[in-house]
């Protein structure tokens, strides 16, 4: 028998080969994979759902990951894919696998995430199922939401014309986690060391503690905004960026200078001799949103808070293209997280 290495497709080459042969049975089943959620047509309201894993050693590292932001982070992940398709979340079920490591109090301190991110968010946990693992903890959780059927926005929507917007800012997750592996990689080499962290507070928490971006919804909804397309930014920009692109066959032309960096993380990319604008492009677990508007709404959205008007949808057979703050034009590569390469 034949065998084929899952790194030669990636995750979403992947899922495309398992899955594109078996298409939906039923009528409810409106949009199965393929977007950040998948929608059931119930009537005039459309049901949201969305499942992500984490598991440790790929996904997380408990040497610097406390497990009551980790319990948390589980669960924003989910309500974030969600949001991305203009819902609103519900529910969410937990199931985790873990080995004897853990204890009760550990578990304890998970829950207590968990809860706190359904407290914040106003979902309710309404089910799940725990199990053993051979090593280790993984942590499986399913988001429910809904939304109006003319509300939801699929990737699939962006037309040339179209103005490419981001949320809030890039890259600060990615240089967090870097400054966290070299702190573990120093604290490994002399446990007498103590970890710093304290000085780079904003980048800690955007990767230990991530929030999901209702509050864009939120503002949608009052401005009376649908967006032609959406993704949450979790695996880069760039990676979302083609995504969008390759749903809706087009191409992109992106400024640079439209893309928002914290200023902690510039300071802290260029310590780390980075290119700030190739840590927002290709860093990811912002959680923040990529979307794109009709030109008409512009006068709607350019004064709404956190928002920054970021390019142009373009032709398809213009590619996808970056203009940087020097003036050239640059091929954007999807360079971003890979989760059968990423250990």
């Amino acid at each position: 028998m034949q065998r084929t290495d899952v790194n030669t497709l990636g995750e979403f080459g992947l899922i495309k080969h398992l899955t594109e042969k078996h298409p939906l049975k039923n009528k409810s089943s409106k949009y199965g994979i393929g977007d950040d959620a998948a929608v059931i047509d119930n009537g005039r309201m459309q049901t949201v759902v969305s499942t992500d894993m984490l598991v440790e050693g790929i996904h997380f590292d408990v040497s610097y990951t406390p497990l009551k932001h980790l319990g948390y982070k589980a669960v924003v992940v989910n309500l974030s894919d969600i949001y991305a398709m203009n819902a609103r979340p519900k529910q969410i079920t937990v199931s985790i696998a873990l080995s004897n490591r853990y204890s009760v109090e550990a578990l304890e301190e998970l829950y207590a995430g968990i809860y706190a991110a359904c407290d914040f968010y106003k979902v309710d946990l309404i089910g799940g199922d725990t199990t053993s693992s051979p090593k280790g903890l993984i942590i499986s959780v399913t988001a429910i939401g809904q939304a109006d059927k003319d509300k939801i926005v699929y990737r699939n929507g962006a037309k040339v014309g179209d103005l490419v917007c981001i949320s809030g800012n890039l890259g600060a997750a990615y240089l967090g986690l870097q400054i966290l592996e070299r702190e573990k990689q120093v604290f490994l080499a002399d446990p007498n060391m103590k970890p710093d962290i304290t000085n780079k507070p904003y980048l800690i928490e955007r990767i230990l503690k991530p929030e999901a971006r209702f509050d864009i919804i939120q503002a949608f909804a009052k401005a009376g905004v649908v967006p032609t397309s959406m993704i949450d930014i979790s695996d880069g920009l760039a990676s979302e960026l083609f995504h969008i692109c390759t749903q809706s066959e087009v191409g992109v032309f992106l400024e640079e200078s439209g893309v928002s960096i914290h200023p902690e993380a510039e300071e802290q990319a260029i310590d780390f001799k980075m290119d700030p604008i190739t840590c927002a492009l290709s860093g990811g677990e912002d959680y923040e949103l990529l979307f794109t508007i009709d030109p008409k709404d512009v006068d709607k959205i350019k004064y709404l808070p956190d928002i920054y008007i970021a390019g142009e949808i373009t032709p398809q057979a213009d590619g996808i293209k970056l203009h940087t703050k020097g003036g050239n034009i640059h091929p954007i590569k999807a360079q971003g997280w890979n989760h059968f390469e990423n250990k």
